[in-house]
């Protein structure tokens, strides 16, 4: 398999408080809300999700890049032969009401900064 990294699917970013960061996103800035799981909340921004955290933790002032892939587990074997370094396996992140699956797999750059692969299967 040649991987191609699809479009940017996500970037997550940090925010203090979710509850403002739902208004200011959703009400001020006018972007469509997609869900909110408790700390987390999701807006469509032309296609590519921005995933809002209250819960940051190590790293957290560093948004995280989420490339879209058509098969997850593929492209995850071609970049460990490649010499990538994955913190874990591909996982279901969440499971949505019509049974579609999120699976990521993170990984580090070479700064330490984490990206991902995502796919909806």
């Amino acid at each position: 398999m040649t991987l191609q990294l699809g479009p940017i699917g996500q970037i997550a970013r940090p925010v203090g408080d979710i509850d403002r960061a739902i208004a200011f996103y959703g009400g001020v800035l006018g972007l469509p809300h997609l869900y909110t799981f408790g700390e987390l909340a999701f807006f469509d921004c032309g296609g590519t999700r921005l995933f809002l955290t209250a819960t940051g933790g190590a790293g957290a002032d560093v948004p995280i890049v989420y490339f879209q892939v058509d098969d997850i587990q593929a492209a995850y074997g071609e970049l460990r032969q490649r010499g990538v370094e994955f913190t874990d396996p591909p996982r279901v992140i969440h499971t949505h009401d019509d049974g579609v699956e999120e699976w990521m797999a993170f990984f580090p750059d070479p700064d330490g900064h984490l990206l991902a692969l995502m796919a909806q299967v």
